[in-house]
């Protein structure tokens, strides 16, 4: 059977037909990743959730995907927001945070993309870069208006991530303006940008728990990534 692999999502307004509300979604690149790649997708919508609720709802899947997004809030890891913080998504980073925390008590496979790889890191008591520009000093990460940056990333051998996509992702699609700074305590940086910003941690003595700051859901000619989540979560079930 496909392994099914729930993906986290935005809560917000939207419009379809003559609607006009706030809505769950998702982008479809990330739902055709899983899919093209093996699985079965699932999408979690924000909501209020402790950590038995995560527990419980991550029993009925096989991995997890903490997708890309709003900016995590500032408090979280003890900073004050920066003025080009976006306005918090309260709702959706308690759902993240917690189903990071379930997903590594049970060892469940997950991956997370860009703002997942923000969210990991703060869940594991690391701090965020809130505002790249002020360190770099341009936007050579976010060049604005939906367009990605695309530029290589080393990865370091040995890693999980090694093992997936080689010593070097070749065209990474990047689009975010904040990163990691501090790792927290139980992750390893294992991937860079050519400047030096992390772009991957995995998580220390679990099976599968890695995230990725750019965005392989914008490539999907190249669905190695996905592949090996897919692969990770049909071995669990």
């Amino acid at each position: 059977m496909k392994p099914v692999i729930g993906l986290t999502s935005y809560r917000q307004r939207g419009q379809t037909g003559v609607w006009d509300t706030e809505m769950a979604m998702l982008p479809a690149f990330y739902l055709e990743g899983v899919t093209r790649a093996g699985g079965l997708a699932v999408i979690l919508p924000p909501q209020s959730i402790d950590l038995e609720g995560a527990r419980n709802l991550l029993s009925g899947l096989d991995g997890l995907i903490v997708t890309g997004g709003r900016d995590v809030e500032a408090t979280r890891y003890g900073h004050q927001p920066h003025e080009q913080a976006e306005k918090p998504d309260r709702l959706r980073d308690l759902l993240e945070d917690e189903l990071i925390s379930a997903a590594i008590q049970m060892q469940l496979p997950f991956l997370g993309i860009c703002r997942g790889a923000q969210m990991l890191n703060v869940n594991r008591g690391g701090t965020l870069i809130q505002h790249l520009p002020d360190l770099i000093g341009d936007n050579r990460y976010q060049p604005g208006g939906g367009n990605f940056a695309h530029m290589p990333i080393s990865v370091r051998e040995g890693s999980l991530l090694h093992r997936i996509v080689g010593e070097q992702v070749e065209n990474a699609a990047l689009y975010h303006h904040q990163a990691i700074d501090e790792p927290g305590g139980d992750l390893q940086v294992v991937a860079y940008s050519p400047d030096g910003i992390v772009q991957a941690v995995e998580v220390e003595n679990h099976p599968f728990g890695l995230a990725v700051q750019w965005h392989p859901e914008q490539t999907l000619d190249d669905l190695r990534l996905f592949e090996a989540l897919i692969a990770a979560a049909s071995a669990e079930e």
